[in-house]
């Protein structure tokens, strides 16, 4: 395994179970501390479980595992100043901060014009809001200490597709995409880079079983909307942790303000 993050230290939200988890773990196995964050609540709007305490432990001992250390803090990324405390805590305890990676995020489906206000406000609460205050709390840091840095911003194919039943998701999975673009722009004359990646389906054990029925009504005109390219089914956590340490990597230093696809070709088709 490569060293490429050595001496480094990366902020990761989300980081409790899934792709957060992977991502804590690869940068770890590749030299780096880790700052982690995750609410481990259950949301109102989801179908699925949050994650728990017992999850956000198990990544504590997976980094630990790999010889690294790790600050873990329940936190909402909803919330400001909690988001800044966490941050602050992973920063007095490693010295500085290399890479943020802005991973947590929630989804359910209807309908575009059967949403909720309450399942379209929690989820912009959490996926477009929690996406700012993690950039808000984490780039004064970055630019202070003068040595450039990465962001990282998990998006969505279906921010690229228009993908159905997912029009709130959608909203804020665009959202934070052009949110990307804008921060790599501003950033740029600080070497600090911004890059969102768009997975397509992540075998994470969020199970949405608000979508079956839908996908089961609308087989024939809307089904084809999630059809991919290669005959992998579902990318693992690992594959888009993968992706995520090479755009934070040095090899990537000349990648800034890109959507990367990371969707067994769905968005060609």
């Amino acid at each position: 395994m490569s060293n490429r993050f050595e001496g480094k230290v990366a902020f990761i939200t989300g980081a409790a179970r899934g792709q957060g988890r992977a991502e804590a773990v690869k940068f770890a196995q590749e030299g780096a501390n880790i700052i982690a964050l995750d609410a481990c609540i259950d949301f109102a709007s989801t179908s699925y479980a949050g994650a728990t305490e017992e999850d956000f432990a198990e990544t504590v001992r997976l980094v630990e595992e790999q010889g690294r250390k790790i600050v873990a803090t329940k936190a909402d990324v909803r919330d400001f100043a909690a988001v800044t405390a966490a941050l602050d805590a992973g920063i007095e305890a490693f010295g500085r901060l290399d890479v943020v990676v802005a991973n947590a995020g929630i989804c359910s489906a209807a309908l575009s014009w059967e949403i909720t206000p309450e399942q379209w406000q929690e989820t912009i609460d959490v996926n477009l809001t929690g996406v700012f205050y993690t950039c808000k709390a984490a780039i004064p840091k970055l630019i202070e200490q003068g040595e450039g840095g990465s962001i990282v911003v998990t998006s969505s194919v279906s921010a690229l597709k228009g993908a159905p039943f997912v029009g709130h998701y959608v909203a804020t999975k665009a959202g934070i995409a052009g949110l990307t673009r804008t921060m790599a722009n501003e950033l740029g004359m600080h070497k600090i880079r911004v890059n969102s990646v768009h997975p397509y389906g992540v075998n994470t054990g969020m199970i949405m079983s608000d979508m079956l029925p839908l996908l089961e009504k609308f087989s024939d005109t809307l089904a084809p909307a999630f059809m991919a390219s290669l005959p992998y089914g579902f990318s693992e956590p690992e594959d888009v942790a993968n992706v995520v340490a090479f755009l934070s990597s040095e090899e990537a230093h000349h990648i800034t303000g890109i959507n990367m696809p990371i969707d067994l070709g769905n968005a060609a088709r």
